[in-house]
């Protein structure tokens, strides 16, 4: 009997950026297919004006559920949440299209936890257009948590070369050198080291960045940052058996672990992990959000308004959540009658 393949629920993120286009795209794509079943949760309209201006010949199908879904070459099924208007112009800011993603999340997050899809991906929403339509959330990381009740949760980046994980995201520099303590990094690297376990590395070699120049070198920089809010951790960690190596310069530890000597980096702050990341290539990036109750993968690509609805977005992202979602998914066996 075949193994089942696991059910998606794919927001469409923002729909007056790439995302529409992007999904339709990737729903579409045979390595996807093969992989799992997607459904969208979003305006079917909207994906129809994708698949025009993509040139793509396909079958935008509503259907009430994701159980209701059919999977069929050339057909992409869609709950259709109905709220965005015909005439929504592409690439502009909108409160409707940040609120309508809002929605789409909820929802997508509401059947994760009931159990009704086995992972969810994300399209990129606008972070101005979530705030302008009253959703006060710094992104799809912290939104999520809020929508699972979920008290922490740690974003991680995903390409082929480097995987990373954050210890803080969405905060001013300042502010996360004072939020950093090692209690947190601890938190952080055993959620990283959960993930990688989960994605088929069964010992991870796990480098932690410090957070001056050179971590410290030897208290040279900084105030002994090094040694205050990250080392205890490490010991505490390498005590568990969990292989954790630092603090480490961030300016080789990407390097290292491009070619090989890290399975996950460990990053103090949002620019530390996303820079080196990006310049390896975003269009082949994937964003997971590690510590809720439910997979979450996602594209590692804004909404991107500039080209939005001129069929010129790369959906190589898009394709990748998906397998990475059906690679980490557990599709619950029915016992046999």
């Amino acid at each position: 009997m075949p193994t089942p393949l696991p059910l998606i629920a794919v927001t469409m993120g923002d729909g007056a950026g790439i995302g529409p286009e992007v999904v339709v795209a990737a729903l579409l794509d045979d390595a996807v297919l093969t992989r799992c079943h997607p459904v969208v949760i979003g305006d079917a309209p909207r994906l129809r004006e994708a698949a025009r201006v993509l040139g793509l010949d396909c079958e935008i199908a509503a259907v009430d559920h994701p159980r209701d879904a059919e999977f069929t070459p050339g057909r992409v099924n869609v709950v259709d949440l109905g709220l965005l208007p015909a005439d929504l112009p592409w690439g502009e800011l909108s409160r409707l299209a940040g609120d309508a993603a809002y929605a789409y999340i909820r929802r997508a997050a509401e059947l994760a936890v009931a159990g009704e899809v086995h992972a969810i991906c994300t399209a990129p929403l606008n972070k101005e257009a979530l705030h302008a339509a009253g959703h006060l959330y710094p992104g799809h990381t912290e939104l999520l948590a809020h929508l699972t009740g979920t008290e922490e949760v740690s974003m991680m980046l995903s390409t082929e070369k480097v995987k990373v994980i954050h210890v803080t995201t969405h905060i001013g520099l300042i502010d996360a050198v004072n939020r950093i303590e090692p209690g947190l990094v601890e938190r952080t690297v055993r959620r990283g080291h959960e993930a990688m376990v989960r994605a088929g590395t069964p010992n991870p070699v796990i480098g932690v960045c410090g957070i001056n120049p050179h971590a410290g070198e030897n208290g040279l920089f900084g105030y002994g940052e090094e040694d205050e809010k990250i080392a205890p951790a490490l010991e505490t960690l390498r005590t568990d058996g969990i292989d954790a190596r630092g603090p480490l310069p961030a300016d080789t530890a990407f390097f290292l672990a491009s070619r090989g000597d890290y399975d996950l980096i460990v990053a103090m702050y949002h620019d530390q992990g996303h820079g080196p990341v990006k310049v390896l290539g975003i269009e082949a990036g994937v964003n997971l959000t590690v510590g809720l109750p439910v997979i979450r993968t996602s594209v590692d690509h804004g909404t991107a308004f500039d080209i939005a609805g001129t069929g010129t977005a790369e959906a190589g992202s898009m394709v990748e959540a998906l397998r990475q979602a059906a690679g980490m998914a557990t599709v619950p066996v029915t016992p046999a009658a």
